[in-house]
């Protein structure tokens, strides 16, 4: 059975693992990320050599996960997200020369999708959905029984949806900035009378699940927005399942809010004077967290078999 080193290139981490054909992860670990603010490629570059070198004798190839909008065909990079630096960049052809060994890249978001379609809550699924609720909103789109990239590789960054048509000039206008962590925090802020910037998830939901009043609106707040833009995409999209990602869907109280807004969401639809039959998505949560763009990015590899 053949190994790969996985990689997970965040903003902040390089996650990275010596993975089995089968996704077992044998070793495990991270690395600080080169910051694009004053970082240039090369530094990642070198920053990536000292993971590589660890493994070089070790694994068959290479697989990693990347923020932004990536042609995974061709290995290039047309945006990159915090990791600007990689912009417009062939990454899997240079570090497949760079290491002589195959590489494959995958946007971070698409990676979660194909994990949870691999072996996760959409296996067997031909329609799904990945929503990943981290620092922006995230996720992916199996359609067909196939991830679906979209014409510029953009499909699923649930980020730029406008979530609110009147602050369409402002960032809390946008789904990314209003329905991921933050947001989050600053729907808890508006009951609470606390600077949002106080709140992490494990604090919400520590007081959440402790029964804080103000708190519990706050979530309430998030998740009937949250459930407005799922609605929406699964309108779109007919899906068979959502499935929800990120730090915070750990919480089982999420997906139990969530879950109530979708409801009250759907039987007060006035459109079920007109048809009644409101098409109402399944909603659970991602069988894999922190893991999850290691083991799609590895799926990805296998899919395309590339070579050096």
């Amino acid at each position: 059975m053949e190994n790969y080193l996985v990689i997970d290139g965040g903003g902040t981490f390089t996650k990275y693992a010596l993975m089995d054909e089968n996704a077992a992860i044998l070793e495990k670990n991270k690395v600080p990320t080169p910051g694009y603010k004053d970082h240039k490629k090369e530094d990642y570059y070198r920053m990536l050599d000292g993971i590589a070198e660890q493994y070089r004798d070790r694994i068959a190839g290479i697989a990693m996960s990347l923020p932004g909008m990536l042609d995974s065909e061709r290995g290039y990079c047309v945006t990159a997200g915090y990791l600007a630096y990689l912009s417009e960049s062939p990454v899997a052809e240079e570090l497949g020369s760079r290491y002589g060994l195959p590489v494959s890249i995958e946007n971070d978001g698409k990676c979660a999708a194909l994990a949870e379609f691999w072996q996760g809550s959409l296996k067997g699924c031909r329609n799904g959905a990945v929503v990943v609720l981290g620092s922006g909103v995230g996720g992916g789109l199996i359609l067909n029984g196939a991830l679906y990239r979209g014409s510029h590789f953009s499909a699923g960054e649930y980020s730029y949806v406008c979530a609110n048509e009147n602050q369409s000039q402002a960032l809390d206008g946008y789904w990314g900035i209003s329905g991921g962590a933050p947001g989050l925090a600053k729907a808890v802020a508006k009951h609470t009378g606390t600077n949002w910037e106080e709140y992490d998830g494990i604090r919400i939901f520590e007081q959440a699940n402790a029964g804080d009043a103000e708190v519990l609106k706050g979530l309430r707040d998030f998740t009937d927005s949250l459930a407005v833009q799922i609605y929406n995409v699964n309108i779109l999209l007919d899906l068979d399942c959502v499935a929800i990602g990120g730090g915070i869907s750990q919480q089982p109280l999420l997906l139990e809010y969530l879950r109530e807004s979708m409801d009250a969401l759907v039987d007060n639809n006035p459109i079920k004077m007109v048809s009644p039959h409101i098409p109402k998505p399944t909603l659970t949560t991602c069988k894999f967290y922190n893991d999850a763009n290691l083991i799609g990015a590895l799926y990805r590899f296998k899919e395309l078999k590339p070579v050096a």
